[in-house]
């Protein structure tokens, strides 16, 4: 959470630059651009949040790289599609029309959660424009065992706000501050439960889910075996150039909760890729 630097709010504000042009399929996209310079980062946030995911990063990489972040459809301030149906090629092009938009080449693609699958699923459409990945507490593969019991806990979020918050507690740790749990809490409540469901649809749907090889150089950046268990060695077989990293004493929204550490290992991984 921010209140605890008031500072990176401040820079935040002072050097996002709104972007308005961009559209996928009609929809509106909201987006911003912070930093300037030849490196392009794009920032990708999880099912039900907004580009405030990463107001910890923002401030600090933007010193270094021209920094992107967005809404994806029917999230926070972007449009939503008029039949309501999300998907993971909707994400991906939406990503790409707000690279067009930037005029960025390349792009390092972060995404966190749901935005793991996301920015795969735009390394498959576009690698042209893919220099790396950087898969934060995010799934590479679903079982279909999983599937209907996630496409469930969706149903049954979007019935009350009750349910949504008891649903994301389980995604802190022990040691999720009070700041952060309010701060994702107020993202994941104000998202409407069209998209809380359709963006599960999107994200259980088998189409997804394959069993391609990532040649881009990669990070892994995991919790403390809260939400995701990400298996290594499977991982490395779908990323041969990965490089994987657990954070300690984390939860889900690892970026949140242990921001300076998040930033070091984000810094000296991007600072190392060829743009």
């Amino acid at each position: 959470m921010i209140p605890h630097h008031p500072v990176q709010c401040f820079a935040c504000l002072t050097f996002a630059a709104s972007l308005s042009a961009a559209t996928v399929d009609g929809i509106r996209l909201h987006s911003a651009i912070s930093g300037e310079g030849p490196k392009t980062v794009i920032l990708v946030h999880g099912w039900t949040c907004d580009d405030r995911t990463w107001q910890s990063q923002v401030p600090e990489l933007a010193k270094t790289y021209r920094v992107i972040t967005l809404d994806l459809p029917g999230h926070g301030k972007s449009g939503s599609p008029k039949d309501g149906k999300l998907s993971m090629d909707l994400f991906a092009r939406a990503i790409e029309a707000v690279r067009q938009e930037a005029k960025a080449d390349r792009a390092v693609l972060i995404g966190h959660s749901m935005g793991t699958p996301v920015i795969m699923q735009y390394a498959r459409l576009y690698p042209e424009h893919t220099v790396a990945l950087v898969l934060v507490d995010g799934s590479v593969t679903l079982p279909q065992s999983v599937r209907g019991k996630l496409l469930s806990s969706a149903k049954h979020f979007a019935g009350s706000l009750e349910a949504r918050e008891a649903m994301i507690q389980g995604m802190f740790s022990s040691t999720t501050t009070l700041d952060v749990r309010k701060h994702v809490l107020s993202m994941i409540t104000a998202t409407s439960a069209a998209t809380a469901v359709s963006a599960m649809e999107a994200f259980v749907d088998p189409a997804n889910w394959k069993e391609d090889v990532f040649n881009q150089n990669a990070l892994g950046i995991y919790a403390d075996g809260t939400l995701t268990a990400a298996d290594r060695e499977y991982m490395r077989t779908r990323f041969p150039k990965l490089e994987y990293i657990n954070i300690p004493g984390t939860g889900h929204f690892v970026m949140l909760e242990k921001p300076a550490e998040f930033n070091r290992l984000l810094k000296s991984f991007l600072d190392k890729q060829r743009f």
